[in-house]
């Protein structure tokens, strides 16, 4: 049974950024560059009927898209480290895109998610790493930043991995509108213009 999740999924100069962070950190599994993304909502082993539901209720998700911005970088796990992260500026357009997610899949059953939503992007998981090995690595690339992105999709993936990691499969896509309701109204202007000058 697949492992589903929504995601935004980074770019190629972004993920190229991001694997300059690999490296210098003992017991740190490092995930393929082709496998960065940014989860929106984990959703978790569902069946096959739940899962063409929430695919079927993502149908009706209408959002524009946002620049979405990688900066600094995080560990999950205090005392036992188990995952590094780069972070991912909050932005209210993301925010109500999971937002709509989470209550789509509240809808159809699926459980809350009990988390918190922290936008990051996982670089590595970590076994037995010592939380002051993980110190280090995080100060060491604190400053991290890369060039905003846009993102004009999300998407529904999944693992078959039980450790987590990938490989991930997009399973479907939903774009994210490109109207900025300013930008319509403006060129509707402009050629409501042009027509009475001619």
């Amino acid at each position: 049974m697949p492992r589903l999740f929504t995601a935004l999924e980074v770019p190629r100069d972004a993920a190229l950024s991001l694997s300059l962070l690999r490296g210098g950190l003992p017991g740190a599994r490092w995930i393929d560059i082709e496998n960065y993304h940014l989860t929106l909502r984990f959703i978790g082993d569902v069946e096959g009927h739940v899962a063409d539901e929430i695919a079927e209720a993502l149908d009706r998700v209408d959002r524009p898209g946002f620049q979405v911005t990688l900066s600094g970088v995080g560990a999950f796990g205090q005392k036992k480290p188990h995952a590094v992260w780069a972070g991912v500026a909050p932005s209210p357009e993301m925010n109500a895109l999971q937002a709509d997610i989470e209550r789509i899949c509240q809808r159809v059953g699926v459980a809350a998610d009990p988390r918190k939503f922290t936008p990051h992007v996982t670089l590595a998981r970590l076994r037995n790493t010592s939380p002051l090995d993980v110190a280090h690595y995080l100060s060491a690339r604190g400053n991290f930043a890369a060039l905003p992105f846009r993102a004009s999709r999300f998407v529904l993936m999944s693992s078959r991995d039980s450790v987590g990691g990938g490989p991930y499969v997009v399973e479907e896509a939903w774009p994210l509108s490109t109207a900025d309701p300013r930008a319509s109204s403006l060129s509707a202007s402009a050629s409501e213009a042009s027509r009475i000058m001619r």
